[in-house]
């Protein structure tokens, strides 16, 4: 093979002209030679250089085999200049890569060699530059030349798989063709130059299961159904070849591990077709039972199983839970067992998958089914009750040891013991029944109120005589039923007014009833009157809804003659026995206007209408005392600020005076006071001129306040005190002059009747209310005297004047 590819590049050296001695036309001589001429003619005259000389010997490349394995150096070529005329003169030099280690040149002839092998992996190309040179003078003959020198390839090479060992997966039950993966194996050889780097992949190992293209290297499935539960992995060595994959060709390997992807095409089966389970009958609601499973060759999702229940006779008692993980089927208690009533359960359990493949849908049903038997173990068990409580009633007035119900309890095991019963006691409750151990009667043991608790809580405890360690509890609820032992009662103590000026038939006030007793359904209450007695004034008017009214009989009222009647009222209960009681409403009586507001009545008439508890009564007092006392501060401001006082004069120097300053404290006030005020001229000057101011003012006031209604006693008493005498007393005096700054009626007092003429004061009084009008009345007919007597005394003299 190495004398082939030498052959090949001498041929290929001649056909590109470009060899060591490249040949020359008869002109490229003539050339030649006149150029030595001239350069022997610049050597005489010392001008070397100063022309440029035409290049007289061309190459492009040089090539070198490479991996050369010779003793001697590897002859590359030969450089060679037409004005080398084989007289020594001529001088070769070489520079560039490897220039000294790896190529040198002789300089004399021009022989190019490389001292060592190449690697045309390692430097496929060398670059250098070339030179003919004057032996003599050292100058250069012509420009420096560049040239390569090309390392020929050789196969020396293998293919190679960088990526591998390969691992790769296909789905299981592929068709033939089915692509698998590809791989790609490198050569360093140069691909450009023969077959040396042409690779051709074949497979060695892994047939009849898989197979590869020659070209591309894939891998695709060459044997079809092949099936991942029989087979998983598959392991496929692959080789590629250069050359084409002809004889003398470098090979490589590699090793593709294929494994088989899972998919759905086997069903779950059961390891058995019955499968035999036994559980406790005191098993919990929800417990365990037992487990069953199905074998499903697939894996993953694929191996998945969900179990459930055929529906059928002892279904219905369990249910079954999937676990994912070992993919068993746990049996789960739906309902309590009983061994007595029964003692095995059979049913059926299918498992099936729960992702389905489509298409190995035709292989048949993807379930199956097995038969589950349970067995009933039996348990000893505490007595049961017949019921999951109880309740009773009975009355409150139930003697001590009547029976007022019973609890029923039986061992329902095989062995049938005899129950005996108790009460458990509670120390936080009452305990007010008592119970037959034997016969399980409940009795009650103390005496019932209704009222204080309407319901009794008992527990009662069945214990097994064979087994005092096995006992049972039940709630039982004794309802206490009402005894109507209890009067019906008014609702409020009633305390109402009727006006003087009330019509028949008049509604005065609404009442209602109370009853302790607490029937079964709500109260009904009925209101009369008593049958013994017969009221002129008033009746009762029962209106069927648990009220009633009291309605005026007569008309005509008077307070002066009877202020308050009591009126009696029989309220009776619907129970059994009837009940009744009698209760009393206070009715007064008050002076009303024409629309029937109260106008005069006693404290108790007023704030008692409506049977208004205490507290509200006292809050309504409280609230009018304190408006009362507002007004009266109020009017006693005024009545301050429009009159001075009289009390500033201290010219007089007696000791004290009792005075009267508040009105009703009368003769116990001792409060001193400075005399003085009672001789001050100016202010008992003011004090005139205002009552004439207030006289000019209100001519017409005096007259229509009069009243008619005088009283004579009155009069005598007003008429004495105004003809009191005039001049005040020296040790002690006993004044009127105010009665308290807050009274809207001032003064009545005889101190200052000396000071002020009645004629000025009477005309206020009307000012004052109804109250007054009397007084007012007095005064007019005092004045009226006195006018008919200044009269007649003008007369007299008018008359005795005109006599003289």
């Amino acid at each position: 093979m190495l004398m082939g590819n030498c052959l090949l590049l001498f041929l290929w050296c001649l056909l590109d002209k470009s060899f060591v001695s490249p040949l020359h036309s008869s002109s490229q001589s003539r050339m030649g030679k006149e150029q030595h001429r001239n350069l022997m003619a610049h050597r005489k005259h010392g001008m070397m250089g100063v022309h440029r000389v035409k290049r007289g010997w061309v190459w492009n490349q040089f090539f070198v085999l490479e991996e050369y394995m010779g003793s001697d150096p590897q002859y590359v070529g030969k450089l060679h200049s037409d004005l080398d005329k084989g007289d020594s003169m001529v001088k070769y030099t070489l520079s560039g890569e490897g220039v000294g280690s790896i190529f040198t040149i002789e300089p004399s002839t021009g022989d190019i060699h490389a001292l060592r092998s190449l690697d045309r992996e390692e430097k496929p190309y060398y670059t250098l530059r070339a030179q003919a040179v004057d032996v003599l003078t050292g100058r250069p003959l012509e420009p420096e030349s560049e040239f390569i020198i090309k390392v020929q390839d050789i196969n020396d090479n293998e293919p190679r798989f960088l990526e591998g060992p390969y691992s790769a997966t296909v789905p299981e039950m592929s068709p033939v063709g089915t692509y698998v993966t590809q791989i790609t194996a490198t050569d360093a050889d140069d691909p450009t130059y023969g077959n040396s780097a042409r690779i051709v992949y074949s497979i060695l190992h892994g047939q009849p299961y898989f197979s590869v293209d020659p070209k591309t290297g894939i891998i695709r499935v060459a044997l079809p159904n092949m099936d991942r539960e029989v087979k998983e992995m598959y392991q496929v060595v692959i080789q590629a070849k250069d050359m084409g994959g002809q004889l003398g060709g470098l090979a490589g390997t590699t090793t593709i591990n294929i494994t088989l992807r899972d998919v759905n095409d086997n069903p779950p089966r059961f390891s058995k077709s019955i499968f035999h389970l036994r559980v406790p009958e005191s098993s919990p609601v929800g417990s365990s039972v037992g487990r069953v499973k199905a074998h499903d060759l697939d894996s993953g999702k694929n191996a998945e199983v969900e179990y459930s229940i055929v529906p059928g006779d002892g279904g219905s008692m369990f249910d079954i839970y999937s676990n994912k993980n070992t993919q068993e089927g746990t049996v789960i208690l739906k309902k309590r067992l009983d061994y007595e009533t029964r003692k095995a359960y059979t049913f059926k359990v299918e498992a099936s998958n729960a992702a389905l493949d489509h298409r190995f849908l035709h292989l048949g049903p993807f379930k199956d089914t097995a038969t589950v038997k349970v067995n009933v173990l039996d348990v000893e068990e505490p007595p049961v009750f017949s019921r999951l409580s109880y309740r009773m009633e009975t009355y409150e007035d139930t003697p001590v040891g009547i029976i007022v119900g019973a609890v029923t309890a039986e061992d329902l095991d095989v062995g049938n013991s005899p129950v005996r019963y108790s009460v458990e006691w509670r120390k936080d409750s009452e305990n007010c029944f008592d119970i037959d151990p034997v016969e399980g009667t409940l009795s009650v043991s103390e005496a019932l109120d209704r009222e204080r608790n309407t319901e009794h809580n008992v527990t009662v405890v069945a214990t097994k005589v064979n087994n005092p360690l096995l006992s049972s509890k039940v709630t039982v609820t004794i309802k206490v039923l009402d005894v109507n032992e209890f009067p019906p009662e008014l609702a409020f103590v009633y305390e109402t007014f009727v006006c003087e000026n009330a019509k028949v038939g008049q509604v005065i006030q609404i009442i209602s009833a109370t009853d302790r007793d607490m029937p079964a359904v709500e109260h009904r209450f009925y209101f009369k009157s008593p049958s013994q007695t017969r009221n002129r004034n008033f009746t009762i008017r029962d209106y069927g809804n648990n009220t009633a009214g009291v309605v005026t009989r007569r008309g005509g009222f008077r307070r002066l003659e009877q202020s308050m009647y009591l009126v009696p009222v029989v309220v009776e209960d619907g129970g059994y026995p009837i009940r009744s009681s009698t209760g009393t409403v206070s009715v007064r009586v008050c002076t009303c206007d024409t629309d029937g507001s109260l106008f005069s009545c006693n404290a108790e008439a007023v704030f008692f209408p409506m049977g208004l508890s205490t507290g509200a009564l006292m809050a309504i007092l409280l609230c009018i005392v304190i408006l009362l006392v507002m007004v009266v501060l109020y009017m006693g401001l005024r009545k301050h600020k429009k009159k001075d006082t009289l009390m500033s004069s201290k010219e007089d120097i007696r000791d004290n005076v009792i005075h009267y300053d508040d009105e009703g404290g009368g003769e116990e006030d001792t409060q001193a006071f400075d005399i003085g005020t009672l001789r001050n001229p100016k202010g008992i000057k003011e004090t005139a001129q205002l009552q004439k101011i207030r006289s000019e003012d209100e001519p017409n006031q005096a007259s229509v306040c009069m009243a008619n209604e005088d009283s004579e006693d009155i009069r005598a008493y007003i008429h004495h005190c105004l003809l009191e005498n005039s001049t005040p007393p020296y040790d002690s005096l006993v004044t009127y002059a105010y009665e308290g700054e807050g009274s809207v009626a001032a003064s009545l007092s005889s101190i200052e009747s000396w000071v002020l003429e009645p004629k000025e004061e009477y005309r206020n009084l009307c000012d004052w209310g109804p109250r007054f009008k009397t007084l007012a009345g007095i005064f007019k007919e005092h004045e009226c005297k006195d006018t008919e007597k200044t009269e007649n005394e003008a007369h007299t003299e008018a008359l005795n004047d005109r006599l003289d």
